[in-house]
């Protein structure tokens, strides 16, 4: 079904990206429409903690993507549950935005779709997906209460998630394949002294086995090449988190991207295509957080209103 009505906006994404987008436009008093093909939040529902966002403290991200959601919406923000497919820029300078269930026209474009959780790419990864392996422990890590956990990385969110776990687990590996964590040293320095967690350097996952759950894990010693197998019968957990994945397919004939498949964009998070917007974790940049997200909505937005030559309100 098509909407041939011509929107001023479309936003792709409810994440703290495309909400924050959502009030600016709503305050530019544009026509906007925001798709959401998944939980309004998008990755930030799965935090347990937000101890960093200014004004809000120790939130958890369902309470601070709940407020978010109210702003917008009593702004007036039109938020729709579909699945962008395709997007195109047509001769005459507008988008035309398929979703699964209609397709909309659109002066203008923002992209804050995020990004999704990267595979390590260890055999049975898949298969054993949501029975022993996960890429979310505030979801998944109650599961786990007493019994053994592995983390697969060595960056801020595998350490930052190998201290939640320590609150379920009896004990907490982190296996890293370099011989240092790339985490913060804050972090380093707090998952290092930790009782309950140990780091295994140099370590790769190869391996997952078992039946209905993992009870199998083959590692790697990356100096030697040696592989060995250890079995955890009552079941262990194998968290995920080595890095992610932008939502970026949309506009890769309308963007330029970075070697990872982030977006580059401009000053103003402009993209070499006219009208079109970029915010949030899917564009290329060196912080990815909540409240960066939200200044890239606010931008963008803002940037957006500038190109339909409307101004903001006060």
């Amino acid at each position: 079904m098509a909407n041939n009505k011509l929107l001023d906006l479309v936003i792709v994404g409810a994440g703290p990206a495309g909400l924050s987008a959502a009030i600016y436009a709503q305050r530019a008093l544009l026509n906007t429409v925001v798709l959401e093909q998944q939980a309004v939040g998008g990755q930030v529902l799965l935090t347990s903690e937000v101890d960093n966002y200014p004004g809000v403290p120790h939130a958890d991200g369902y309470s601070l993507i709940d407020l978010m959601k109210s702003q917008a919406t009593e702004f007036g923000a039109t938020i729709v549950s579909d699945k962008v497919t395709s997007l195109e820029h047509k001769p005459d300078g507008t988008f035309e935005v398929t979703a699964s269930s209609e397709t909309y026209q659109a002066k203008a474009v923002i992209l804050a779709g995020g990004a999704t959780p990267r595979l390590a790419g260890f055999t049975g990864e898949k298969d054993f997906s949501g029975r022993g392996v996960s890429y979310c422990a505030t979801c998944d890590g109650m599961f786990y209460r007493g019994k053994q956990v592995f983390v697969v990385g060595g960056g801020n969110s595998a350490v930052e998630e190998a201290l939640f776990l320590t609150r379920f687990a009896s004990k907490v590996t982190l296996l890293v394949r370099k011989d240092y964590l790339r985490a913060q040293a804050s972090l380093a320095q707090e998952a290092l002294g930790h009782d309950k967690i140990e780091v295994r350097f140099l370590t790769s996952l190869t391996k997952v086995d078992g039946e209905r759950f993992v009870t199998e894990l083959t590692l790697r010693d990356n100096k030697t090449g040696e592989e060995h197998v250890e079995k955890y019968p009552e079941g262990a957990g194998v968290f995920v988190f080595v890095g992610r994945v932008p939502a970026s397919e949309l506009v890769a004939d309308l963007a330029d991207l970075d070697a990872d498949g982030y977006v580059i964009t401009a000053d103003d998070l402009s993209c070499k295509t006219p009208g079109l917007y970029v915010a949030g974790d899917v564009r290329q940049k060196p912080l990815r957080q909540i409240l960066t997200a939200a200044s890239d909505g606010a931008i963008a937005a803002t940037s957006a209103s500038t190109f339909l030559g409307v101004s903001q309100l006060p």
